[in-house]
This record gives structure tokens, sequence and C-alpha cells, in this order.
């Protein structure tokens, strides 16, 4: 474990963040707040590489370039 540091936060995020270390079954709450780091980042993958989807269409024959 890299070294440790303080990060003040209120009661009521504390609260939510105990609330996902259940959820995501997290020994701690850095794991819970990596968890999250990590499907966020997904998230704007996904997002990034997934911009075309549903505007694709498959080739057809008359995509192909032999006539021209």
């Amino acid at each position: 474990m890299s070294s440790a540091t303080t990060v003040k936060v209120s009661k009521a995020t504390l609260s939510e963040l105990e609330k996902i270390r259940e959820q995501l079954n997290a020994r701690s709450l850095d794991d819970a707040i990596r968890s999250l780091i990590k499907r966020h980042r997904l998230q704007l993958l996904q997002g990034t590489l997934g911009a075309d989807r549903g505007k694709i269409k498959p080739f057809t024959e008359e995509d192909r370039g032999e006539d021209r």
C-alpha cells in the first residue's frame, strides 16, 4: 500500500461512501473509491469507443470499390 493522506469530506459523503463500500463488497473506502474511478474510466472509454454505435451500417455489394 502506498502512503496515505487525509481527505476532508462531509459526514453525508462519508455515509454514502460507506454504503457504496458495502455494495461493492470492498475491504476499505480506498478500495471503493478506486473501484468507482475504474468504473468511471471504463464508462468514458465505452462512450468514446462507441461514438458511432447505431450509426454504422454493414457494408453492401455496392460499397465494394472494384467498379470505380
